[in-house]
């Protein structure tokens, strides 16, 4: 079992930046891919970036150049580095980790909130 705790969500104004982390402990192997989800009431939860163990990284297109999500294996930990925010960005930011052993594990942490004010 894995588990996964994030940090760093508050509130900001417009133009601001956050820094969101998240640490996974337990049973993780070496080869996964950490990524950044957000949703909001009434909306499907959607991808904002993933980062490989090897170190690829994809963008969902409403982030590409403000957000920078990074990884430190050692420390089984993913980054999300959010600059430039705007309102829409106001969302509950999740962790998840996917690994494949036989079968594909989906491990999600329990959610931060990120508040962006005009």
């Amino acid at each position: 079992q894995v588990q996964l705790v994030e940090s760093g969500g508050g509130s900001v104004q417009a133009g601001g930046s956050l820094r969101l982390s998240c640490t996974a402990s337990g049973n993780v192997g070496s080869f996964n891919t950490m990524d950044w989800y957000r949703q909001v009431p009434g909306k499907q939860r959607e991808l904002v970036a993933s980062i490989t163990s090897g170190g690829t990284t994809n963008y969902g297109d409403s982030v590409k150049g403000r957000f920078t999500i990074s990884r430190d294996n050692a420390k089984n930990t993913v980054y999300l580095q959010m600059n430039s925010l705007k309102p829409e960005d106001t969302a509950v930011y999740y962790c998840n980790l996917k690994e494949k052993r036989g079968l594909i594990y989906n491990y999600w942490g329990q959610g931060t909130q990120v508040t962006v004010s005009s």
